[in-house]
């Protein structure tokens, strides 16, 4: 919790004017019992009544400046506290943009989105709660023992025996409270998930007929969460009838000890009733700490959540010295590449060498789990290989920096993700600087201007969540209008033909030749008739290399690829 402070310092002028005004509160309330004890001793017992309502008045006075205090206390720590949440939120964001697939694996999409919402929720209310209450109640409590001593030091006797036993009662709370709630955090994690699963998943939750049986999965995560808050709950339920059992003995036993002083004329009864009030007011203050210990083992489980994310190191990062490239545009080798997903026990790539020349067409090709896909993603480095290297224009993608390295690439993507926005603002995604004819220009070679114009708002329309208001076929040709639009010097398409059907397919292929011509393209592709007119194809087979060549060639040589044709072809379509 406290490496996560650091980030309050723009708001430190709040959070010192915080402090000043919760001492002044906290003098105000330390100093009206003792106005009181006055008005007592000596204003009513002498019948003097100017006195009493002169310092009433005063205690009327001290009473208004103290709420002044706390109204403008609570009002710079929760500036300071929204601030610190703010920019917490937006580390984490920034650093999560950083992140490498492989660290979105292993911590995982829901639990970042946890993380940066409800755990930093947390946080933020707990460091608002502590600049009032964590700061105001030592100041009261250590203030309010030094006023009951100086009022009767015999009877503070009475605080030194209650303040252990209020600790010990706090700390067994707490002690058992933070392995809790990281617990419960935790679930949290567990019901997002499955939530998330089931909103993203529901048209194929209802075609399968399985709806009862997410609604079970989400009732057990559900029911465990619950179980969890209800055991952490519980122990903190108990703390509270504790608190107020001390207390009311605490109070019992100052009247008590308290009658017999007076009795002896030892004490007098203002001295008495402030006493008991001072007593409160370090009661109060514990009883704040205790509210605190609703708050502080959340706040802390969730800081360590959050301090896990900012303390992750990426695995890919940015060499120190950029190479350049060479004149060469597009140019791209493998060289003896082998590549393995964390924690696999065999290589998903293994030993690749080949050569992809400059404004050549190549094709990707094999059987599903073949590494086609996992073959691009190392090209714009979204992971790092094991071994070997991969020169884009003559130059070692890890002697690059990422952003360079991108900007060469138009990328579609197997899945075509779109955003809430309108068509217009998805296919500028790939260029934010692209004109409106460019935008149009793009569509029109991607085969999808002919759907946006029947829409009723045309390149204005919205995409609804997910692109949930256009078809697979039509995310696919806006995703390719997005890459288009950004006048790359690699295109990389990773089966982004399978949604169309024939005509579409063939239109498109022809209309990318004229658009892209000079530029590097690499189509990885299930369907043959999309490949067969390739400058070059590579043929993989379980992560190696079965064979590369024209289609001709392959035909010839390469008895994977032709087992793959003669199962699409038939003997007139391969002759």
């Amino acid at each position: 919790m406290l490496k996560l402070l650091r980030y309050l310092k723009p708001y430190r002028t709040a959070v010192t004017l915080v402090l000043v005004l919760i001492f002044l509160q906290s003098l105000s309330s330390l100093y009206l019992p003792y106005l009181m004890s006055n008005i007592v001793d000596v204003g009513v017992v002498k019948g003097d009544i100017p006195y009493i309502i002169k310092i009433g008045g005063f205690m009327l006075l001290v009473t208004i400046i103290g709420g002044i205090c706390a109204i403008f206390a609570g009002l710079f720590a929760s500036k300071a506290s929204a601030g610190f949440g703010q920019i917490l939120r937006s580390k984490v964001f920034t650093h999560v943009e950083n992140f490498t697939l492989h660290e979105f694996d292993q911590i995982g999409t829901s639990s970042l989105i946890v993380r940066t919402n409800n755990d930093i929720m947390q946080v933020q209310q707990l460091v608002n709660m502590m600049l009032r209450m964590m700061v105001m109640a030592p100041l009261t409590a250590i203030g309010g023992i030094i006023m009951a001593v100086y009022t009767d030091a015999k009877l503070s006797l009475i605080i030194v025996v209650v303040m252990p036993v209020l600790g010990l009662a706090i700390y067994a709370v707490l002690g058992r409270g933070i392995s809790l709630f990281r617990v419960m955090q935790e679930k949290v994690d567990i019901l997002n998930r499955v939530l998330r699963e089931n909103l993203t998943g529901i048209r194929v939750i209802r075609s399968f007929g399985r709806t009862p049986y997410e609604l079970h999965r989400f009732d057990a995560a559900n029911l465990d969460l619950t179980d969890t808050s209800v055991r952490v709950y519980k122990i903190m339920a108990a703390l509270m009838p504790m608190m107020m059992l001390i207390i009311n003995l605490s109070t019992l036993a100052i009247l008590w000890f308290g009658g017999i002083r007076i009795n002896d004329g030892a004490m007098q009864v203002g001295n008495l009733m402030a006493f008991i009030q001072y007593v409160m007011q370090i009661m109060f203050s514990v009883m704040m700490v205790s509210m605190m210990a609703f708050m502080i083992p959340r706040g802390q489980a969730s800081a360590v959540r959050i301090h896990e994310v900012l303390q992750m190191v990426p695995e890919i990062s940015d060499p120190i010295s950029e190479k350049m490239t060479g004149e060469t545009r597009g140019d791209i080798e493998f060289r003896d590449v082998t590549f393995s997903y964390p924690g696999a026990q065999e290589p998903a790539l293994a030993h690749l060498s080949f050569h992809i020349h400059a404004g050549e067409t190549t094709a990707i090709i094999g059987g599903t789990g073949s590494g086609k896909s996992t073959l691009i993603h190392l090209i714009p480095r979204f992971y790092d290989i094991d071994s070997g290297s991969i020169l884009v224009d003559g130059v070692d993608v890890r002697e690059m920096s990422q952003a360079h390295l991108r900007a060469k690439i138009g990328f579609v993507p197997q899945k075509a993700v779109l955003f809430s926005e309108t068509i217009a603002q998805n296919i500028r995604y790939g260029n934010e600087n692209s004109t409106d004819e460019e935008v149009r220009k793009a569509a029109e070679v991607a085969q999808a201007y002919e759907f946006i114009a029947t829409m009723k708002n045309g390149f204005d329309s919205v995409i609804a969540q997910g692109g949930a208001n256009v078809s697979g076929g039509q995310k696919q040709r806006l995703a390719i209008a997005r890459a288009l639009v950004r006048k790359a010097e690699v295109y990389i398409f990773d089966d982004s033909f399978s949604a169309l059907d024939f005509k579409t397919d063939a239109n498109l292929r022809a209309a990318l030749k004229k658009e892209v011509a000079g530029a590097t393209v690499i189509l990885v592709a299930q369907r043959v008739s999309t490949v067969m007119d390739a400058d070059r194809i590579i043929v993989l087979d379980d992560g190696k290399l079965a064979g590369i060549g024209t289609h001709k060639e392959l035909m010839n040589s390469c008895s994977v690829y032709r087992e793959i044709v003669e199962s699409q072809l038939s003997e007139e379509e391969i002759a």
